[in-house]
């Protein structure tokens, strides 16, 4: 079990790096190299009110972060870090070249990570 723990601690630093490397690029990386044009935002579903990459990102960096950190004193610390994170990241889009602030994008990145704050505290109650 140590070695899972392990694994999900630097999967999720890993993950967190490559989420603020894509976030601060100015233009869209995966665009970048699927189109050659970094203008090109790729969508993986329809966005509806929020932006579902931005959800989906939100999603898996804190469920790593969840999972990684589960059970530990850290656990509160990674949740306000996450909050602090999907905020911060859309806001230096207001100042990034070729990127663009969009309250869809904030409330995506948000609702990621109270999705998942909601399964791990039912899961928390209930196991």
């Amino acid at each position: 079990m140590k070695y899972i723990t392990k694994f999900l601690i630097l999967a999720f630093h890993s993950a967190n790096i490559i989420l603020i490397i894509f976030y601060l690029y100015p233009g869209s990386i995966f665009g970048h190299f699927l189109y050659g044009d970094s203008s090109i935002q790729p969508q993986l579903t329809r966005d509806f009110i929020i932006s579902s990459n931005h959800l989906y990102a939100f999603i898996i960096s804190s469920s790593l972060g969840v999972l990684a950190y589960k059970g530990t004193k850290k656990i509160k610390l990674v949740i306000i870090y996450l909050f602090l994170l999907s905020i911060i990241l859309e806001l230096f889009h207001l100042i990034i070249p070729n990127r663009d602030f969009e309250l869809g994008d904030l409330f995506g990145n948000i609702l990621g990570v109270i999705f998942v704050i909601i399964i791990y505290k039912v899961k928390k109650k209930y196991a």
